[in-house]
C-alpha cells in the first residue's frame, strides 16, 4: 500500500494529521522570535580630524566649524553632531535612509577637499572618513601583548600587519585599535635652561624639524648610467635626537640633551587598554571588529579565527636570531 492510498483510504487519520500540523504549526509561530526594531542599515559616516596640543576649544572653532558649514550643503542630511576633546574631533552625519552610502560618502569627500583651505596647517594630516553603522556594535574582540616586546612594538604589529589582513576578510567592516600605543620620541624642554641660552621653544621645534627630514634628493644622470641620491636624514630614537644641534652659543653649539630630556615614549601616554584574564590585568593593544551590514557573525568569526591561527609564523622577528618572536600573546573574544 502507498503512503497516498493509505491517506486516501483512513479520511478520518488523515484529517487528525492535518489538524495535528495546522495547531502544532500556529503554536510553534508564536513562538518565533520577533524583533522589536528591524534591522535597518543608517548611512552614516563619520569624520575625524587631529590637531596635536590643541584644546576642545579650539579643534571645535578651527577645524570642526569649517567642517560643519561645508558639511550643512549636502543634501539628504538628517543628523549632524560633533565632539571635540583634547588634539581630535569627530563628526558623525547620519543621511536619510533613501540617501545612497557610497554617493554620500564622495559628497563628504568633496566637503572635505574645500574646506581645506580653512583649516589650519600645522594639522599633520587632513581629516579622514569612513561608513559606520552606529547600531553594529563589534563582533570580535583580539587583545595582544607581549612579556618581552614594547608595547610599541606590538602596537606596530597590530595597526599596520595585523588589522589590515582582517580587514581584506570578506564580511569585516572596519577594524578599531583601542589603546593604540604608537612609537614616538618624546622631547621635555627645561624652562630655565631655554632662558640661560636665551632660546625659546620655537627654536626648539624649527631645529627639530630641520633636523628630522625625509626627503628625495633626485638623481645623478651620467653617459652609461644613473645614481639615486639616498641621505639616511630620518632620526629613528630618541639615542639620535640628543645629539642634535639646536643653536649656536659664544661659538659652542648647544645640543638638544643640554636643553632638557629625550627619551624613547609613545604619540599619547594617557591611553591605555587592559585585558584581564581572572583576576590578573595586563597591558594590551585591543582590536575591535566590525562586520558588514548582512553578513553572518558566526562566518566571519571563524574566518578572523582561522586568519589569526596562522600569526605565529609572521610574527615580529629577533633582531638576534632572525626567528619569529614566540613572546606575543592573541587573545580572540567573540561577542554577539
Amino acid at each position: 500500500m502507498s503512503v497516498p492510498e493509505l491517506f486516501i483510504r483512513r479520511p478520518v487519520m488523515t484529517t487528525l494529521v492535518m489538524a495535528g500540523i495546522l495547531l502544532f504549526g500556529i503554536i510553534g509561530f508564536r513562538q518565533l522570535p520577533v524583533s522589536d526594531l528591524p534591522s535597518v542599515d543608517y548611512p552614516t559616516i563619520s569624520v575625524s580630524a587631529g590637531l596635536p596640543g590643541a584644546s576642545p576649544e579650539t579643534m571645535a572653532s578651527a577645524v570642526a566649524t569649517p567642517l560643519e558649514k561645508q558639511f550643512s550643503i549636502i543634501p539628504g542630511i538628517d543628523n549632524m553632531s560633533s565632539v571635540s576633546a583634547q588634539g581630535s574631533a569627530s563628526i558623525t552625519i547620519q543621511f536619510s535612509l533613501d540617501r545612497d552610502i557610497d554617493a554620500a560618502a564622495e559628497d563628504v569627500n568633496a566637503a572635505i577637499a574645500r574646506a581645506a583651505r580653512q583649516l589650519p596647517p600645522e594639522m599633520p594630516s587632513p581629516p579622514s572618513y569612513q561608513k559606520v553603522n552606529p547600531a553594529d556594535a563589534p563582533i570580535l574582540f583580539i587583545a595582544m601583548s607581549s612579556p618581552t616586546l614594547p608595547l610599541s612594538k606590538v602596537d606596530d604589529y597590530a595597526e599596520n600587519l595585523l588589522s589590515e589582513e582582517i580587514s581584506m576578510i570578506n564580511g569585516v567592516a572596519q577594524v578599531s585599535v583601542f589603546g593604540s600605543q604608537q612609537y614616538a620620541v618624546r622631547i621635555q624642554v627645561d624652562p630655565n635652561k631655554l632662558a640661560a641660552y636665551g632660546l625659546g621653544i620655537d627654536q626648539v621645534a624649527q631645529a627639530v624639524q630641520q633636523g628630522n627630514v625625509d626627503q628625495p634628493l633626485g638623481t645623478l644622470y651620467g653617459k652609461s648610467q644613473a645614481f639615486v641620491v639616498q641621505a639616511n636624514g630620518q632620526l629613528q630614537n630618541a639615542a639620535a635626537f640628543r645629539p642634535m644641534i639646536v643653536a649656536y652659543r659664544n661659538g659652542n653649539p648647544v645640543r638638544l640633551n643640554e636643553l632638557g630630556n629625550v627619551m624613547d615614549s609613545v604619540q599619547s601616554d594617557k591611553v591605555a587598554a587592559w585585558y584581564n584574564v581572572g583576576t590578573n590585568s595586563t597591558r594590551a593593544i585591543i582590536l575591535a571588529v566590525q562586520r558588514q551590514p548582512g553578513a553572518n557573525t558566526v562566518e566571519v568569526v571563524d574566518n578572523i579565527k582561522k586568519n589569526v591561527a596562522a600569526i605565529p609564523a609572521r610574527s615580529p622577528r629577533s633582531r638576534a636570531s632572525g626567528h619569529p618572536v614566540r613572546s606575543l600573546a592573541i587573545h580572540p573574544r567573540f561577542r554577539l
